[in-house]
């Protein structure tokens, strides 16, 4: 399979693109950083991503899966001292470079036959906190996105998935902190995992609960 992960530096982008390629598959990974082997793309740049989807399908002609791994947070303590330059930041890292992506890469995924996508999301969309309204509401208009372009795929063969974790953790941080627990937390190996699990349904437009 020929997988594109954004977000490829980042300890979640790795345990994807990890699993995917200890498997034989082809792996893209784009990272604004250029970090760890990723092709250095900045995907708030519509014309760069538009540039990248053209050299995917010239040379493979499908894209059989897209991980849209691009993250960001801010928060504070109260409603009241939110910062609207965090919700701009958020809106761009969250919400824009989704748009960028799942417009440019739509016919390649169409074109698989049986191309996945999906995001990670968090609770806070759900039920965000007054601390959290900013962060929140960016993970509920990028769900929303998602959501309209799973409808966009239907009949194609192709779906789009929310993947819903409370917070993720990886083995640097256990090993900054080794006396806590984590609770509630997603191991990024374990949402590699939720997330090869894709191909194993044809359900589209869901939201799955990875924190259970």
């Amino acid at each position: 399979m020929i997988i594109v992960v954004a977000g490829a530096a980042g300890p979640a982008g790795q345990a994807v693109v990890r699993r995917f390629t200890d498997k034989g598959h082809t792996v893209i990974g784009v990272d604004k950083s250029g970090a760890d082997g990723a092709l250095a793309v900045d995907l708030l740049d519509f014309d760069a991503v538009k540039k990248l989807a053209a050299d995917v399908r010239a040379e493979h002609g499908r894209v059989d899966g897209l991980v849209h791994l691009v993250g960001g947070w801010r928060g504070s303590k109260t409603f009241a001292e939110t910062k609207l330059e965090d919700w701009a930041l958020l809106h761009d890292l969250l919400v824009r470079t989704l748009q960028h992506v799942t417009l440019a890469f739509e016919p390649l995924l169409t074109a698989s036959g049986r191309g996945r996508f999906a995001i990670v999301s968090a609770k806070a969309a759900e039920r965000p906190t007054q601390g959290n309204a900013a962060y929140g509401a960016a993970k509920a208009a990028a769900e929303a996105w998602t959501l309209a372009f799973a409808d966009a795929l239907q009949g194609t063969g192709a779906t789009a998935n929310i993947l819903v974790v409370k917070a993720l953790v990886h083995e640097a941080m256990r090993a900054a902190d080794p006396e806590k627990t984590f609770p509630g937390f997603t191991d990024v190996d374990d949402l590699a995992a939720a997330v090869e699990g894709l191909w194993d349904t044809d359900a589209n437009g869901t939201r799955t609960d990875l924190t259970q």
